[in-house]
């Protein structure tokens, strides 16, 4: 959900370094976990290209709203294959987005930890509310806004950091236009929960190894 879609050369070459630096780092532990701790096989390695395919392709549908809205599906993400494999898919997915114009690829690191943070947020969450009695379209959606309000929060405070190079407006003016763009945003994130609590849900009923869980034969689903 959150992006940003800005050309190179609007971050300083310091800070373009920066955030590199940080995906890479992330990067590094998502392929670290997978080797080490949480072995991925063959069935897991699918799932990650159809979740990129799919993250790929519905990013490249843009909703002509207050310059263009789009999905990209970050909380399913995490949800279904978990912050690693998670990490892979939104690097993956950021590479060939700036391929195709959104956004410039001296940015890829710094939207790799905005949609990072939209995958680790809906994760949690959706885990975390598992402890409680809640069906899993509330805790898939739940997840998802809560991901996608931190994925906007950290959108802004890394164009804030970053600065913008070339843009004379004061702060108010620019922290104006951002949360613009990030009410806007929050407003298909509500859609985009919905998506995400129906796909989850039916996962869950029909696959719920997919989600890690295993219900008891015979088992109804919330």
């Amino acid at each position: 959900m959150a992006h940003i879609h800005l050309p190179d050369g609007t971050f300083s070459i310091q800070w373009v370094i920066t955030w590199w630096i940080i995906a890479f780092m992330i990067l590094a532990f998502c392929l670290y976990w997978l080797k080490k701790v949480k072995k991925i096989d063959n069935k897991k390695i699918t799932m990650a290209s159809m979740l990129t395919a799919a993250s790929f392709a519905i990013f490249q549908i843009n909703i002509p709203l207050f310059g263009g809205v789009h999905m990209n599906l970050t909380p399913l993400i995490g949800i279904i294959a978990g912050p690693a494999i998670g990490g892979i898919i939104v690097f993956i997915v950021n590479i060939l987005t700036a391929a195709t114009g959104h956004g410039g690829w001296g940015l890829i690191g710094a939207n790799m930890v905005v949609n990072m943070t939209e995958v680790m947020v809906a994760y949690s969450v959706y885990k975390w509310l598992g402890k409680m009695n809640l069906d899993t379209f509330s805790k898939a959606g739940i997840g998802t806004m809560l991901g996608l309000l931190l994925g906007n929060i950290a959108m802004i405070l890394i164009i804030l950091i970053s600065g913008i190079q070339g843009v004379d407006q004061d702060i108010r003016t620019i922290l104006y236009g951002l949360f613009l763009i990030a009410a806007v945003n929050m407003g298909m994130a509500i859609i985009e929960s919905f998506i995400t609590g129906y796909v989850v849900s039916y996962i869950k009923k029909v696959r719920p190894d997919m989600l890690g869980e295993v219900m008891p034969v015979g088992s109804r689903t919330k």
